[in-house]
């Protein structure tokens, strides 16, 4: 995926979840927007260099968008915006076998169970096997040379999860697809510590039948791609 222009500086702060103040290369200060829901834990540190995107729309609030962070070992994704085509596109060009063989592809899908309605990243259709929703959760925690999730408590990864689970109770495929978004890391596991009723569900439903693959995006100078399997350790 082509990544807009990019103007690097360092970040100062990060604060009320959605600013930074960011030092550019040429001399400006700025707040930026921090399109990232998480707690970020280790994805930035005051001095660390960036790379922003910039818009020209005047109904923006800000200008600036953080897209990236260097902890000293290559690019962390912080914009988890960027993740969800990052996969849509190596899927529609068929780089991942294990959801390959679908002819349609539809983003930000409504699937209702139990009563409620979810939206769903990816939902594939067509061909000969079963239809496939497919989530897709941006990955960023690491700790101890393994990348985790989640870095917070997350009540709607539950009900991400009891969709895929519900999905495939009704003869579909429910796929877990934890997008890696930085370079270190030689595995994945759930951050048990961290929401053990989110560890706990994942195991749960994975028993019942639902996927779980991670795959790690690599930054290029100019945009993002989904690269390479890395092996599961629940």
């Amino acid at each position: 995926m082509q990544l807009p222009p990019l103007t690097p500086g360092r970040i100062l702060r990060r604060y009320k979840r959605f600013l930074a103040d960011v030092r550019l290369d040429d001399g400006r200060e700025i707040v930026a927007h921090c399109p990232n829901t998480g707690a970020m834990t280790g994805c930035w540190e005051p001095g660390a260099p960036v790379q922003l995107s910039h818009s020209d729309d005047p109904k923006r609030k800000l200008a600036w968008t953080l897209e990236r962070v260097d902890m000293g070992a290559g690019w962390v994704g912080v914009n988890t915006h960027r993740v969800n085509p990052v996969v849509a596109e190596a899927v529609e060009a068929g780089h991942v076998p294990a959801l390959g063989g679908y002819t349609q592809l539809r983003r930000e899908a409504n699937f209702e169970h139990a009563g409620q309605r979810s939206r769903i990243d990816l939902l594939l259709s067509g061909g000969e096997r079963p239809d496939a929703l497919v989530e897709v959760k941006c990955v960023t925690l690491l700790q101890d040379g393994v990348l985790c999730f989640p870095d917070a408590v997350t009540a709607r990864g539950l009900k991400h999860l009891d969709a895929l689970l519900h999905a495939v109770q009704q003869g579909r495929r429910g796929v877990m697809l934890f997008a890696l978004n930085r370079p270190e890391g030689d595995c994945f596991r759930v951050a048990q510590q961290i929401d053990p009723a989110y560890a706990r569900r994942l195991h749960e439903v994975m028993e019942g039948g639902v996927e779980v693959m991670a795959w790690r995006i690599r930054h290029l100078e100019d945009g993002m791609l989904l690269d390479e399997v890395v092996p599961v350790r629940l």
